[in-house]
């Protein structure tokens, strides 16, 4: 068995190999997914407040209302499958996330 060849992260594994947070907008919507706890589909601000605590963010309860108010275009408290993508740049600068190919 070859050693370092890690190719099957998990999902809730953010962090890969080489110490940085970078995935694909496919990953990244399949990460989020898997903090919603109710599967109503959407991210509630707790379910992001989880997200952001699961990366090791600081100050979660704070970042997770912004990135809700940020992404939340028709102002319903969720970030629905239309909105998920507004999360990218939040994901960037808020939990230094990278993600690749969008």
């Amino acid at each position: 068995m070859a050693i370092g060849h890690h190719h099957h992260h998990t999902v809730n594994k953010v962090g890969q190999s080489d110490g940085k947070r970078e995935m694909t907008m496919d990953q990244f919507i399949e990460w989020l997914q898997g903090f919603d706890k109710d599967n109503d589909g959407r991210i509630s601000q707790d379910e992001l407040k989880e997200a952001v605590r699961a990366t090791g963010g600081w100050f979660s309860t704070w970042k997770s209302k912004r990135g809700v108010k940020s992404a939340d275009l028709n102002k319903d408290g969720f970030i629905d499958q239309n909105e998920i993508t507004r999360l990218v740049e939040f994901a960037r600068k808020q939990l230094g996330m990278r993600i690749v190919g969008c």
